[in-house]
This record gives C-alpha cells, structure tokens and sequence, in this order.
C-alpha cells in the first residue's frame, strides 16, 4: 500500500536548523505536487511550502520565505529549515498524492 511517512522533527535552540524528509512508500513523488504544512496548537493549519507539478517550482508561505527550502529525489521529499524561530514550533505534515503522512514534531526552545 502506498504510505507517505514524515521524519526528521525534534528539538532545537532558536537559530538551529533540522531537515525534514517525507518519504513515499510505493509511488514516486516526482511529478506530482507536494505539500509540506504544520499546525500548532490554538492556531490554523498553515500551509508551508510546496512543490508545483504544473509550474515544477517551489514556494514558500512568507513567515519562513528565506529559512526553509525543500528538495526532492524519486521518493523523498525534504525540507530544510535553517534559522527556526520559537514560532515555528508546530507538527509538520505532508501531503503527497493526495495522502497525509501522521506529522513530526517540530520544536524550537532554549
């Protein structure tokens, strides 16, 4: 069956980084848009950043335009974060051919 698994969350200091990976068991992302988003508790789902399959770019919501970047192979997708702020402590979900992963953790504290 095809599942999609993210990993890489943890803790980290303010202005720490982690690499997100979201792995497709059984299909292959390429081609095919690609969504990383997180929600914190008492705020809205945000969406993060994504890959277009119809325009082939990336974007990027504004809070963290500059800091993360996501790249892709056959089935993993990542997602760099550099310079993580306290507020972007959240679960971070992705979303790939139409199927959500169970999230990561993410947490920025001192």
């Amino acid at each position: 069956q095809v599942q999609v698994v993210e990993s890489g969350g943890g803790v980290v200091q303010p202005g720490g980084s982690l690499r997100l990976s979201c792995t497709v068991r059984g299909a292959f992302v390429d081609k095919h848009t690609v969504r990383w988003y997180r929600k914190a508790p008492g705020k809205e789902r945000e969406l993060v950043a994504e890959f277009s399959s119809g325009s082939g770019g990336s974007n990027y919501a504004d809070s963290v335009k500059g800091r993360f970047t996501m790249s892709r192979d056959v089935s993993t997708v990542y997602l760099q974060m550099n310079s993580l702020k306290p507020e972007d402590t959240a679960v971070y979900y992705c979303n790939a051919i139409n199927l959500w992963g169970k999230g990561t953790q993410v947490t920025v504290s001192s």
